[in-house]
């Protein structure tokens, strides 16, 4: 069940409303996480994370709307309640895209851009970097973003998703281990260990229907990372190399610095 809401545009954004909807970010979003329960409606200098998180969406110029995915009514209420798009989805699916697939199925635009909601801070260009990558390469199916990681301590977390790419920037493999393999100073390249994977991706509408039907894979389940699916069924992720790295809110400490940063002025 989609519910639309009008609502007025932020004064800074630059969402725009086009006769036929050619692109839709959803965010896809569910109330329990095992490290912070309800963070989507964490408050963030007055605003709840996922309030922040669609403002940035629609800051985007190549989206033409915004829909916020969940099967939590509480999410669905707070979205309502600041004049955003909703969509109520079921709530057995396996990951972020399964979810996305639900909604896909109910829109006619070309392209759908996939907006983690614990990411706050997330630069709107970067959407627009993302989406258009598609745009300009009519046969790449999915496209993302990547950022180099200078720091050992990243490199080593578990909770960074690394990402190694081909000549072509086309991705080769993700994991939650420091990939490629590092065995000493001499084999990194200005000071960078590897790339750091951020959770933003545009899909044709056609693909993402499609590995919406597709069963979960062995390397999708071994890493917990739903975009192993669609590499090991055969499909092309391009990536777009970027010097943002935004926040991905996963704990409190996370959370904090978030904060901190939003009441600073740091990243508008």
């Amino acid at each position: 069940m989609l519910l639309f809401a009008v609502h007025p545009v932020a004064n800074d954004a630059t969402h725009k409303i086009t006769p036929v909807t050619t692109s839709v970010a959803v965010i896809p979003v569910r109330f329990n996480s095992a490290r912070l329960p309800g963070k989507p409606l964490a408050d963030i200098a007055g605003q709840t994370m996922i309030e922040h998180v669609y403002r940035r969406a629609e800051r985007a110029n190549s989206v033409d709307r915004v829909i916020v995915a969940t099967d939590d009514s509480r999410i669905a209420d707070v979205v309502s309640n600041f004049g955003g798009n909703v969509c109520l989805t079921r709530s057995d699916h396996l990951s972020g895209s399964d979810r996305l697939a639900e909604v896909a199925e109910s829109l006619t635009c070309d392209i759908i851009v996939n907006i983690q909601g614990d990411e706050p801070l997330l630069n709107p260009l970067l959407i627009d970097a993302v989406l258009g990558r598609l745009l300009i390469d009519p046969s790449a199916p999915i496209a993302t973003a990547r950022c180099a990681i200078t720091d050992q301590s990243e490199f080593n977390n578990p909770n960074v998703v690394k990402v190694v790419v081909n000549s072509a920037e086309d991705a080769l493999y993700f994991s939650r281990s420091p990939i490629p393999h590092q065995q000493d100073e001499a084999t990194r390249s200005n000071n960078i260990f590897g790339f750091k994977h951020i959770g933003l991706y545009a899909y044709r509408r056609s693909v993402l229907l499609e590995l919406g039907k597709l069963s979960p894979t062995a390397l999708e389940q071994t890493e917990r990372l739903e975009q192993l699916r669609a590499l090991q069924y055969g499909y092309r992720i391009t990536t777009v190399e970027t010097d943002d790295n935004p926040i991905g809110v996963d704990t409190a400490e996370d959370l904090d610095e978030v904060r901190r940063l939003v009441l600073t002025g740091v990243n508008e």
